[in-house]
């Protein structure tokens, strides 16, 4: 049919689109982020780039599939990849981040949640036997755990513990999100008394991924170090278990017998984290679980039935 084309017409039809320009653009542009993230030793330089990419587009459809750019997409681009050049993680440029069937809203100063403590809420089905009534999510940092829970545990009324104010409001956001009316947040240091805890009553499970961090473990990479709260990372003590064991006593004291504990760790803890808890106390069913790159990363403690779980023990400290 190009044979028979009127004169002019093959000029019209070689002629490119809008969307041929876009995608050449985006062609570029992907090429010039994942070299340039590269070279700033970002580990993940291709995929970054497409997300920062599809964000400067204000897009979720696959880029492939962009006809045409907004007006700015450069100046934001720009922006997006100066910021990851830095090694500001990717989570709070574009304010958001996957867990689970989730995506949770994210922001500064508050604890990125990690993949691998997504497979707590598999490791409480596995070892524990419902209903879940009322779970407790302690050290709740962005309420990852408790907003899973509520998101794929329909029945499961949640309650998050988190010692800081913005990480506590935001946690509030995403429960609500996830599981609207069945989410609560309590703003809370476990070291000390905390009154509405002791009122709370016996609860089905107990989620945590607490600051766990020896003092002279320094994170290596600056995305944790410069970006996520020292006072999320680092455990107290000499072992950095202070807060870790905090988190145990509360389980003794609140989860109803044959209720369980999951409790996320490093992966050299799993010996002291389960003598702690055996020094503690009231636990029947003591186990470390691997993550899925096969570390130990997960304590799993099950509540010994025949003592009272009203919240009138009373633990030293």
């Amino acid at each position: 049919m190009a044979g028979n084309a009127r004169p002019g017409e093959r000029d019209v039809l070689a002629m490119p689109t809008v969307g041929d320009e876009a995608r050449a653009r985006l062609r570029s542009a992907l090429a010039e982020t994942t070299a340039r993230l590269g070279a700033a030793g970002v580990p993940s330089p291709s995929a970054d780039a497409r997300e920062l990419i599809a964000r400067a587009a204000d897009t979720e459809r696959p880029l492939v599939l962009l006809d045409e750019l907004p007006v700015g997409f450069a100046q934001r681009l720009e922006e997006g990849v100066a910021r990851r050049e830095r090694r500001e993680p990717l989570q709070l440029i574009l304010g958001r981040a996957p867990f689970r069937r989730l995506m949770l809203d994210l922001e500064p100063g508050v604890f990125i949640p990690r993949p691998e403590t997504e497979l707590a809420l598999d490791l409480l089905r596995e070892h524990a036997a419902g209903p879940f009534d009322t779970v407790l999510d302690l050290c709740a940092g962005s309420g990852a755990l408790g907003a899973a829970v509520l998101d794929e545990l329909p029945g499961a009324r949640v309650l998050a513990v988190e010692i800081d104010p913005a990480a506590a409001a935001l946690t509030a956001r995403n429960l609500e999100r996830a599981g609207p009316g069945r989410g609560r947040v309590l703003t809370a240091d476990l070291g000390g008394p905390v009154p509405e805890l002791d009122a709370l009553g016996a609860v089905d499970a107990v989620l945590s991924n607490p600051p766990y961090i020896p003092p002279e473990a320094v994170p290596r990479d600056p995305e944790v170090f410069h970006h996520d709260p020292h006072r999320a990372l680092f455990g107290g003590g000499a072992d950095g278990l202070a807060v870790p064991r905090a988190v145990i006593g509360w389980a003794r004291r609140l989860l109803r017998p044959g209720g369980v504990l999951v409790m996320e760790h490093a992966d050299v803890q799993g010996p002291a984290t389960r003598a702690a808890a055996a020094e503690i106390g009231g636990f029947d069913q003591l186990s470390t679980a691997a993550d899925l790159t096969g570390r130990d990363r997960f304590l799993v403690a099950r509540r010994a039935p025949g003592e009272q779980t009203d919240g009138s023990e009373r633990l030293s400290r």
